[in-house]
């Protein structure tokens, strides 16, 4: 937002996809202005893997060059922190299904990196995503368990896989849908028990799971309305924010803070 002070004390949010070609420039978003009011910085990512700078690019981010994709959101995340955008404290991180994948090894790797972690209906169990309805279809784009040369580097980073006991991870929401057929809800399931059993420290382990929906697309405006209040929510309350009404509500006609979490 114009006029932000860059002191380090900035809640901030960075979203990232980095695969299978796909575009993710950044697009409006009513959600994320409301983040933005509210005192929020939100980073849009650019990451190899994507399609941002041609084919080059994104072979530069998949099967054995995969790591690449979440050293360039890391390396964003530190930069924001050195530039005195945020601080660690105060930072979260989300995406969505392969951008799922993005944040469970993001914060597997780096978990002092960031303060609260929103992986959402994403490939968590590198080893077996095969296994399950169109899972087989990505083994162009990740490589697949089953042959010897790949198996090494899927363990490597796979989010499942790298929880290790009494590690203090970020404060973390897990989403799903129980009736998600694209990214089978059991990477949720297993990745948030494993979770909740390995962390320690003070910060949550949780897992949100919306009922009678998919992977996202056709989300009735209720449902998406709801769930957009529960990650905001444990957002703000986990980075310190306080809600701050953005329309004229004060004796003065000036908008009033309120801490509502």
């Amino acid at each position: 937002k114009k006029g932000l002070v860059l002191n380090g004390q900035n809640p901030a949010l960075m979203y990232g996809y980095g695969g299978f070609n796909v575009n993710e420039t950044p697009a409006f978003s009513v959600s994320n202005i409301f983040f933005m009011e509210q005192g929020g910085v939100y980073a849009d990512v650019v990451l190899r893997g994507g399609s941002e700078y041609g084919e080059k690019w994104h072979r530069a981010g998949m099967l054995e060059n995969k790591q690449n994709v979440f050293d360039d959101f890391i390396s964003a995340a530190e930069w924001l922190v050195a530039n005195k955008y945020t601080n660690s404290g105060k930072l979260a991180i989300t995406g969505g299904s392969n951008g799922g994948l993005l944040v469970g090894a993001a914060m597997t790797q780096r978990p002092e990196l960031f303060k609260v972690a929103i992986p959402r209906v994403g490939v968590l169990d590198m080893l077996r995503f095969h296994r399950f309805t169109i899972g087989y279809a990505w083994a162009s784009e990740y490589g697949s368990s089953d042959k010897a040369d790949q198996f090494p580097y899927l363990y490597k980073y796979s989010p499942l896989h790298n929880l290790k006991k009494g590690v203090s991870y970020p404060a973390t929401m897990v989403t799903t849908s129980d009736h998600d057929d694209r990214v089978v809800p059991a990477h949720s399931f297993k990745f948030a028990a494993a979770l909740q059993e390995a962390a320690a420290g003070p910060n949550p382990a949780l897992i949100r799971i919306e009922t009678n929906a998919g992977h996202g697309a056709g989300l009735p405006t209720s449902k998406a309305i709801d769930a957009a209040a529960d990650v905001w929510s444990f957002i703000m309350s986990n980075t310190g924010m306080n809600f701050r009404e953005t329309f004229p509500g004060g004796s003065n006609g000036k908008p009033e803070a309120k801490k509502v979490l």
